[in-house]
């Protein structure tokens, strides 16, 4: 949802924010309609303002995170592409069932090298959503971006996926052309893909929904995006028998970016803009593009055996128990 000047709507934590932002706003339009000199009334609101943001968004709970993450505002996959890629040439279905819009992918250029793009696509409205499925892929989401990734294999241009799904769609007719199947053929295909992979979490990571692209030599998040087997809401209707609990599972679950960096189950955390990145959506392409390029210099920088060798240990250590 978007207020009256069109930006998105305020989350509930946002509010105060929002509301400053208000004031600021009327009195300099009192001033400039007006004439009158309200310099250092506005100077002394815009240092209110800095102050404001900077106690909410460095202190944000890891549920307020999960909020930000699923913002109707935020940048989807197609916005990363058209702000931090050029050329993108999307090609279509699995070649078994049909195509799936949730998963979008094909061609395109990241700082002038070729790549293959895959990732999750969610609408803004009810018409976008259901075309989209609210980026739940169906089982020829996955196959299709397996494909994908083998002619990226065969053509030696790096995979990066950008993952943003609550999870893949559990439907009668997902589970009867074989979802499970789909996303573990993916598992084991992405291990061994002779090609550099990076992924980014980028909004949602749910469950095998987001792992079915998510197996790579290079795991990047978004601030303000998580990663968890299982949504806070789930998580707590099974711990706690009702979804309100849900914020006390998502500190419980450890799903932040800073969280599973700290676990190194996360290569890199990407800065996002003040107040997340559906404030700025042009300069969290730009952070995330500098990040892909990055990864992906070093990771074409290894032969192909040292690069498998060491995605085969990167997940063969992860979740490894110390005491």
């Amino acid at each position: 949802m978007k207020d009256s000047s069109g930006r998105p709507e305020p989350l509930d934590f946002e509010k105060p924010i929002a509301e400053l932002e208000g004031e600021l706003n009327d009195m300099r339009e009192k001033a400039r309609s007006q004439e009158i000199d309200l310099s250092a009334e506005i100077g002394i609101l815009e240092g209110k303002l800095r102050e404001l943001r900077e106690s909410v968004y460095e202190n944000l709970s890891p549920w307020q995170r999960v909020q930000i993450a699923r913002h109707v505002g935020r940048p989807f996959m197609l916005d990363y592409l058209s702000n931090a890629f050029d050329d993108f040439c999307e090609l279509h279905g699995d070649r078994l069932v049909g195509d799936d819009q949730a998963m979008p992918g094909g061609f395109a250029l990241l700082d002038g090298r070729r790549c293959v793009v895959i990732g999750h696509q969610k609408g803004r409205n009810t018409k976008e959503n259901l075309e989209r499925n609210f980026g739940s892929a169906h089982p020829e989401g996955y196959r299709k971006a397996l494909r994908l990734m083998k002619l990226a294999e065969k053509l030696r241009i790096p995979v990066i996926s950008l993952i943003d799904t609550p999870g893949a769609f559990p439907g009668i007719g997902a589970e009867e052309r074989n979802i499970a199947e789909a996303i573990a053929r993916n598992l084991r295909e992405m291990m061994d893909l002779k090609t550099p992979i990076v992924a980014a979490v980028v909004g949602e990571g749910g469950s095998g929904g987001a792992l079915g692209i998510g197996v790579a030599d290079r795991i990047l998040m978004l601030e303000n995006a998580y990663y968890s087997v299982i949504s806070p809401e789930g998580c707590a209707a099974i711990l706690w028998k009702h979804r309100k609990h849900a914020p006390e599972a998502a500190e419980a679950m450890k799903l932040t970016a800073k969280d599973l960096s700290g676990m190194s189950l996360v290569d890199e955390v990407v800065v996002e803009p003040a107040g997340g990145a559906h404030n700025d959506v042009r300069s969290a392409a730009l952070s995330l593009k500098d990040a892909l390029i990055r990864h992906v210099d070093e990771l074409e920088s290894l032969s192909v055996e040292e690069m498998l060798e060491a995605r085969y240990q990167k997940f063969r250590q992860a979740g490894e128990w110390t005491e």
